[in-house]
């Protein structure tokens, strides 16, 4: 039903003008004699039914306009109490006329002499003036009245609607929101109330929907940095244009889903996410025990990880155990390897690329690693092999938390923890000046060193085992154990590969044995012919004394002489000839430095 109610704000705001502009009181009043909109002395009435109303009665009843120029005495008001005495001056009266029926008045009223005159000297004027803005009035309620209907429409499909997961926005062909969604609410922390209703330029910053509305083309699953409240928000968004039967665009329709959350699922989609925890890092030797103390110790900080060890040592078992061991496990892991990706390919990788940021960019862009692992860990292996063209930039994000993708103008907010790995001397790069020493202190909060199996040898029976029941399993074969003899050539083998090497060793034996126990001959070529073995040391009435021993003396007195600074264990590490991450776990082995 047309009311005049429907659009008293723009009303008021008609009244206000006019009243301004011609220096005479206005009001508006509707088709029940309420008054809706009123200036100077009648804007306390506003709200109110009048007592008489005589003259808009008559305007209602007969569609004609009136003009008094003499209140209280035309033939209209000599029924009113008021005849003669009425303390208006000058009356003109006009309707409001919608859809062909009459829905209220709007009249301008003289209070004194010089507001009188205005209305007199320029009556016929100001009839058509009236009359225009009538028209404009009507015309509003109209059109509220069509966005009523609108809404009405959209309760309706409300319950539907509110069942989706994602945030649902719709807007007409004039941009005004006409459905909110409670995932919507949810997700922009905005109740609907304060949105249906509204332009979309009056609540959000950046929402493409209008051009949608404008080119009549949508899209599917782009992601945006939409403002509102001031806050910023990544969404993943999809839009298509609603169609009248004209075939032109008579609004938008809009899902919308947290690009964060997005990702997480789209990277659980197409990656294995493998759950380690410390207690899947097999080893009972002491020094592995330390290392696991230690990790498990700084897993619940949120401070940059150095993972230090030779090739195969488990330095990505260490960092996925500190990342399951943190606040943040339920987040995404993310692992790349610098080592293995083309450094023209690596950057974006690492950062992400917008669209037509280069031949070959893919339609709507694509994130990098950094944005893949918001809220989580992203794991940096080979750190050493990255240029110092990447180191810079890597540096940048890690002082500042937020990434630009490749070709993007847009700087993103990244909340992540870093564990970089490497099996390089990083300080001997930074004195080569193959490393920067800033990004190496920033990487180096926490140095996590990984010993070779080596160095752990009362793990590799342990491993062995391990392994052996996992392969047994998985190539559905039955073998009990090694021979003596096997498990000898283990025990007594170097393996320069570490724990990936004994890996693939054990597989290796799995696939050729053919009986309950792994042999000699089922082991791989290097560890059956390993040449390898311990010296037989002449007999010589010289002292001879273990090899660890001399090792320690020899590490505890350069570090007596170069001092137990940084400085001067890099310097005992040169002096020595050995690297400074090498230096490091012998202090740990050795328990140097300890009173």
């Amino acid at each position: 039903m047309l009311s005049l109610m429907q659009a008293k704000e723009t009303e008021q705001r008609i009244s206000a003008a006019i009243a301004a502009v011609l220096k005479v009181e206005v009001e508006i009043i509707d088709a029940d004699l309420v008054r809706v909109a009123g200036t100077g002395k009648v804007s306390s009435g506003v709200g109110n039914r009048l007592l008489r109303g005589l003259v808009n009665k008559h305007v209602l009843k007969t569609g004609e306009p009136v003009f008094i120029n003499e209140p209280g005495f035309h033939s209209i008001c000599l029924s009113c109490p008021l005849s003669g005495t009425c303390f208006y001056r000058a009356y003109l009266v006009y309707p409001i006329k919608a859809d062909n029926k009459i829905i209220g008045t709007i009249s301008l009223v003289a209070f004194d002499d010089e507001q009188k005159k205005t209305l007199t000297a320029n009556t016929e004027t100001l009839l058509d003036f009236v009359g225009r803005m009538a028209e404009l009035i009507a015309s509003k309620v109209v059109e509220r009245e069509m966005v009523k209907e609108k809404f009405v429409m959209a309760g309706k499909l409300e319950a539907v609607v509110d069942s989706v997961y994602e945030g649902v926005l719709a807007i007409d062909d004039n941009g005004v929101i006409t459905h909110f969604n409670s995932s919507a609410e949810r997700l922009f922390r905005l109740k609907r109330k304060n949105v249906v209703g509204r332009h979309i330029d009056e609540i959000f910053e950046n929402m493409p929907l209008l051009n949608v509305l404008k080119e009549g083309r949508g899209f599917t699953s782009k992601d945006y940095f939409i403002s509102t409240n001031d806050k910023k928000l990544h969404l993943l968004v999809t839009a298509k244009s609603i169609r009248s039967d004209e075939k032109v665009a008579a609004g938008v329709v809009a899902t919308f889903r947290d690009f964060k959350e997005a990702q997480k699922l789209a990277y659980q989609i197409i990656t294995t996410q493998e759950t380690l925890g410390f207690d899947d890092i097999i080893g009972n030797s002491k020094v592995i025990k330390e290392v696991k103390a230690k990790a498990a110790k700084i897993a619940g900080s949120n401070s940059t990880v150095l993972i230090l060890g030779e090739s195969g040592t488990g330095k990505e078992v260490f960092a996925r155990a500190i990342h399951a061991g943190s606040t943040h496990s339920h987040k995404p892991f993310v692992p790349i390897n610098c080592g293995a990706i083309p450094e023209n390919l690596l950057e974006s990788e690492l950062f992400g690329y917008e669209e037509g940021a280069f031949t070959g960019a893919r339609r709507g862009g694509k994130p990098g690693k950094f944005e893949l692992a918001n809220g989580g860990t992203l794991f940096l292996d080979e750190i050493g092999n990255m240029s110092l063209y990447l180191q810079a930039k890597l540096l940048r994000i890690l002082q500042e938390r937020q990434v630009e993708r490749v070709g993007g103008t847009q700087v993103i907010p990244v909340d992540i923890r870093v564990i970089a790995a490497t099996n390089n001397d990083l300080q001997e790069m930074v004195q080569r000046g193959r490393f920067r020493e800033d990004l190496y202190y920033r990487l180096s909060v926490i140095p996590l060193v990984i010993p070779p199996l080596r160095e752990r040898r009362e793990d590799i029976t342990l491993l062995l085992d391990h392994y052996r029941r996992r392969f047994s399993k998985l190539l559905d074969k039955i073998t009990e154990g090694f021979s003596e003899e096997a498990m000898r050539l283990c025990l007594e083998y170097n393996w320069p590969g570490n724990i990936r090497e004994l890996i693939n060793a054990v597989e290796y034996a799995i696939n050729l044995e053919e009986g309950a126990y792994i042999m000699p001959e089922s082991l791989p070529p290097r560890i059956k012919n390993d040449k390898d073995k311990k010296l037989q040391l002449p007999k010589s009435p010289l002292e001879i004394r273990p090899l660890e021993q001399v090792e320690k003396e020899a590490i505890s007195n350069a570090l007596e002489l170069y001092g137990w600074t940084e400085e001067g264990k890099t310097k005992a590490a040169a002096a020595l000839g050995i690297s400074r991450a090498t230096i490091y776990r012998k202090i740990s082995k050795y328990h140097l430095g300890e009173n």
